[in-house]
């Protein structure tokens, strides 16, 4: 690229002034003669066939080979008459549904990350998957284990074995670099009619209301992304990983320009948790807080709205630490700006626990820095989990002890506490009951919950009669059973 300057003489030039210049040894001023007028070039037509023949090919045939298929399949089972799965069905007809097993195929994409086989995909596109295939781009299949699995940030990583073969790998760029504008590619296989490269501009950045996952922080893209692109490279230019392509805006289930992809930043954190065996461990501010508005804007003495305005401070943690206190403003992290708590918990995601950010904070009117020191978010009560058995209105869900770790996984009140439900299993009784992952146990037969033990002491000790009091978002819940 050449770089075009121009001193300030020769900008007055350009504009066709008088300029006076003083000759060395000279008291008086000499006239330069004026500059000719600006004149814009003239568009021609390409002279030779190499200025039309700009191509991304190099770029493609270097990362290519690096993007696999995915393949999952898992048996389910569903019932015969779908009407039967109803517990409107089941509790007023008084008969369990007769079940089928059926094959459920999903079809993804993945990037090689190592070379020794290690392959970064969407956790959704294997999740639940008991037989995984993975098809090179040469037409080679490995049966493939997951290695990490981590629905939080929508990503998981698979091991496939080689034998020694050193395979293609993407390289990961820093997908804090990019910006809107830039062009990049997407490759993958949509609707598994094979690999696929697509080309676009980077629409946005730092989506967050997309729903996709509960680290909600996305790259937005207009190239073209499919179902069967999940789990696909996006790479900038120079043939670097921006990001996994993992979901889409669309009413009819086909691309409409509107594409998002997880960053690199946060892909590069889970493979590490993959790579070192510790799983993915990612810090937290210890703090909740919501996006400043145009009403709180002028009470906070800010000038627009702007920032996340703390809410909540949990004691102890590292925001605590830090002197950040209720009512404080987050402008930004990293230099960064962030706008939402997704924002702010993407930027923290970035880092490693022992890691330090530094945040900007606006209190009262004042704007200051201060450098926040990230932990792990504390497992107190220890963590507990138990599937419930016997036969209760909650058998076969997994429960597990509320604690700010596991209320920070579940996107919950820092503060929650008692027994949430992380699954439930279909065709159980937790499950024809309706309950969901995420409920809150409050009580059982009057008594409250206060951890997964005393839950299940309090289910078997009913007698026959469970009168439950369930939290879903805030909304209390009563269910009550005799059997």
């Amino acid at each position: 690229m050449r770089n075009w300057s121009l001193t300030a003489a020769a900008c007055v030039l350009a504009l066709g002034a008088v300029v006076y210049a003083v000759a060395p040894g000279s008291a008086a001023p000499q006239r330069l003669p004026a500059a000719a007028p600006l004149r814009m070039p003239v568009p021609q037509a390409p002279r030779e066939m190499r200025e039309v023949q700009l191509t991304f090919a190099p770029i493609v045939k270097r990362v290519a080979p690096a993007v696999v298929n995915v393949y999952s399949r898992s048996v389910v089972q569903a019932p015969f008459n779908p009407f039967m799965n109803d517990p409107f069905f089941q509790r007023f007809f008084g008969f369990n549904p007769q079940m089928q097993r059926r094959v459920q195929q999903s079809l993804g994409s993945g990037v090689i990350v190592r070379a020794d086989g290690m392959i970064l995909t969407n956790n959704h596109v294997v999740q639940g998957g008991q037989d995984i295939t993975v098809a090179l781009s040469d037409k080679r299949e490995f049966k493939a284990r997951i290695t990490l699995s981590d629905p939080r940030t929508d990503l998981a990583v698979l091991k496939i074995d080689t034998k020694g073969e050193k395979l293609p790998t993407v390289e990961f760029g820093n997908s804090d670099a990019l910006q809107v504008g830039d062009l990049v590619l997407a490759i993958g296989d949509p609707f598994g009619v094979g690999q696929t490269v697509t080309m676009g501009i980077v629409s946005a950045l730092a989506r967050t209301d997309t729903g996709a996952n509960s680290s909600q922080f996305f790259i937005q893209t207009d190239a073209a992304i499919n179902p069967g692109n999940s789990g696909g490279a996006l790479v900038t230019t120079d043939g670097k990983l921006a990001g996994i392509n993992t979901a889409i805006v669309s009413p009819s289930g086909g691309n409409i320009g509107i594409g998002f992809a997880i960053p690199a930043n946060l892909a590069r954190r889970v493979v590490e948790g993959a790579t070192t065996g510790g799983g993915v461990k990612l810090p937290w501010l210890g703090a909740d807080g919501q996006s400043v508005t145009g009403d709180l804007a002028g009470a906070l003495h800010l000038s627009r709205p702007q920032g996340v305005l703390l809410k909540t401070v949990y004691p102890g943690g590292p925001a605590a630490q830090a002197s950040l206190k209720t009512g404080d403003v987050v402008l930004s992290v990293d230099g960064a700006d962030v706008d939402d708590m997704q924002a702010i918990n993407y930027r923290v995601a970035t880092h490693r626990p022992g890691e330090t950010a530094r945040l900007k904070i606006s209190r009262d009117g004042k704007i200051w820095e201060t450098s926040v020191k990230l932990a792990l978010p504390p497992e107190n009560p220890q963590r507990e989990s138990a599937v419930i058995g016997g036969r209760n209105p909650l058998t076969g869900a997994r429960v597990e002890n509320l604690s700010p770790a596991v209320a920070l996984d579940l996107q919950m009140n820092l503060f929650a506490k008692g027994v949430v439900i992380r699954s439930v299993s279909p065709n159980t009784f937790s499950g024809n009951y309706g309950f969901q992952p995420g409920d809150v146990v409050r009580s059982v037969n009057g008594q409250a919950v206060v951890n997964v033990g005393q839950l299940k002491k309090l289910l078997d000790g009913a007698g026959g009669h469970w009168d439950l009091v369930i939290d879903r978002g805030g909304q209390r819940l009563s269910l009550t059973v005799d059997g």
